[in-house]
């Protein structure tokens, strides 16, 4: 059998432009902030980063070290990012308010360090969590705007977490408002974060443009098959994302142990590429369940490590539960499988139903035994993979890469900061309509 890549590579794609003809942000400075993950690991933040520079606009960034990227300060690409230090990376409650107190207090002091150094015209905030509004604040009396880049529903992911709502949900729901009415505009990952933003956050619609994390074709280019990455059996299934406490990989590792022990598959390795606060617990379910033969952990993985796996792979799964926060949000690793043509396997949840329509087959919600059922389904049916993994390809390449949320980017940032410049966008980042 062979693996769709081994004789069929995609159309070259062209990537994030050097310089966007008549650079529509010239003369413009950008402070983008990002607590979640270091840049240029954060891979929207950095695609972002790139598009504004590209657009004219001089880029700094503020975010946490870790995930291999350390250094204090450089320069990569033209853009000077700065990186403090995390005293941990949360999962408890307590946990949180340390991370995000540091967070803070090294978001104030590299912002005054940076505009001593280069007046900025706007802070681009990057959730979660919702506190970067109160930097924000302290710029507004110079007339810096803030633009809130709405990447998390916290509060729904506060109720995930914990399972309840309580005081901090509460709070969290608080915090989102104050950062919607600091905000002069708001960028959302799809339309239900749009909905958001005009329902709780009262923000008026032509204040709200929707950028999905589209992912960067020129980067997700296609390798040969790594058949060692299959660990000597037929088929690989891939996971690519954070190994978090909601990220449903229990549920997961519950379906390998029904494809493994009751399906008798024995045919089928599992690669989980990624790191977080809960890979050693999800090592270890697995070490307990007699599976560690199956399934491969990567960690922390590089870019040729990660492209690899995505080429191996029979299929992506996605387990993200179904609750509220899932159902809401975008999940970047079923696109990211989609651009290398392979057909997923997930709960039914609206946004990535959305995403991937029919380059994805639904297992019943938060069912593990489904999960399982359908992913064989599909390791049984090379023809159905394939076609499904076409149309994923083909959904990517007309409406959900990067270059097609370039103008809806530049637009949101004419929006906030009146610029005039009026150069053109290149072709294949027209204007895309909002879908619902």
């Amino acid at each position: 059998m062979h693996h769709p890549l081994s004789h069929h590579t995609p159309p070259m794609q062209e990537g994030i432009p050097e310089v966007i003809p008549g650079e529509p942000l010239r003369g413009k400075s950008v402070l983008i902030i990002v607590e979640n993950l270091p840049v240029p690991f954060d891979r929207r933040v950095w695609q972002e980063a790139r598009t504004l520079e590209a657009a004219g606009a001089q880029v700094a960034v503020i975010c946490p070290k870790g995930r291999g990227f350390y250094k204090a300060h450089e320069v990569i690409d033209g853009i000077a990012i700065y990186r403090h230090p995390l005293p941990l990376e949360a999962s408890k409650v307590g946990g949180f308010l340390v991370e995000y107190g540091a967070a803070l207090f090294w978001q104030v002091r590299l912002a005054w360090k940076i505009w001593r150094e280069q007046r900025f015209d706007a802070i681009h905030g990057c959730n979660p969590p919702d506190l970067i509004f109160l930097v924000a604040l302290l710029f507004k009396p110079f007339g810096v705007k803030y633009i809130f880049d709405h990447h998390d529903i916290v509060p729904e992911l506060f109720e995930a977490k914990f399972g309840k709502r309580g005081v901090f949900w509460r709070i969290a729901r608080v915090l989102e408002w104050l950062t919607f009415r600091t905000a002069d505009v708001s960028i959302a990952t799809n339309d239900s974060y749009r909905r958001i933003a005009m329902d709780r956050g009262k923000m008026p619609p032509g204040k709200v443009h929707v950028v999905r994390s589209g992912p960067d074709l020129s980067r997700l280019r296609p390798v040969p098959p790594v058949e060692s990455w299959k660990n000597g059996r037929a088929h690989l299934v891939g996971y690519v994302g954070v190994m978090g406490e909601q990220e449903g990989i229990e549920l997961l590792i519950e379906a390998i142990e029904h494809v493994v022990r009751d399906k008798g598959r024995r045919d089928i390795q599992f690669c989980l590429v990624g790191d977080g606060p809960s890979l050693t617990e999800h090592r270890d379910a697995v070490a307990a369940k007699g599976l560690d033969q199956f399934v491969t952990f990567t960690g922390s993985a590089t870019d040729q490590q990660l492209i690899e796996v995505l080429s191996t792979m029979d299929l992506g799964v996605n387990p993200d539960r179904v609750n509220t926060m899932n159902d809401l949000s975008t999940m970047n690793k079923i696109l990211e499988y989609m651009a290398l043509s392979k057909p997923v396997v997930q709960f039914d949840v609206t946004e990535g139903r959305f995403s991937a329509q029919g380059a994805s087959a639904y297992a019943k919600p938060n069912d593990p035994i489904d999960f399982a059922e359908k992913l064989v389904e599909l390791i049984d049916d090379p023809a159905r993979r394939a076609a499904m993994g076409a149309l994923g390809r083909e959904r990517i390449e007309q409406e959900l890469n990067w270059n097609r949320q370039i103008a809806p980017l530049i637009a949101a940032y004419r929006n906030a900061l009146g610029s005039d410049n009026s150069g053109a966008l290149p072709a294949e980042a027209e204007p895309q309509a909002s879908h619902s």
